[in-house]
């Protein structure tokens, strides 16, 4: 065979490919073909972005891949307020549930206070630290 294994830093239209092809399978496999990305933005007068929330929906959950907030704005509840028009788009989109994962150094008692449940954990992701899996039903 001529295949081999090739590292490419930047995936680029091959690493959508995959995305793609696996994307492809899934929806063969469930029948689900409706996705949502999710982009809350948190900008200021000048456009510049200060903060957000990304993810997607598929399959009837919200995935939170992403929230953050620049210094200069945590404390103010931005991160409730972002959390809140997700989990509003996300039950408009008929959503039962949300899943995120954070780390021991990051909000998992922010998550916990909106319902949150930790799942799983990692321990040691990075060193000394851990990594959590939460969920909400909505």
């Amino acid at each position: 065979s001529d295949l081999r294994i090739v590292f490419e830093q930047e995936g680029g239209a091959a690493a959508q490919l995959v995305r793609d092809r696996l994307d492809m399978f899934n929806v063969g496999v469930t029948g689900v073909s409706a996705y949502y990305p999710v982009h809350f933005l948190l900008k200021n007068g000048r456009g510049e972005t200060m903060g957000g929330l990304l993810g997607g929906i598929w399959g009837g959950w919200l995935h939170i891949t992403f929230l953050w907030i620049d210094e200069s704005e945590r404390g103010k509840r931005w991160a409730t307020k972002l959390m809140d028009q997700a989990e509003a788009y996300a039950r408009e989109r008929k959503c039962h549930s949300v899943e995120l994962d954070t780390h021991s150094f990051q909000a998992r008692p922010f998550y916990e206070r909106r319902g949150y449940e930790v799942f799983g954990t990692l321990d040691d992701y990075p060193k000394g630290h851990k990594k959590f899996f939460l969920r909400k039903k909505l």
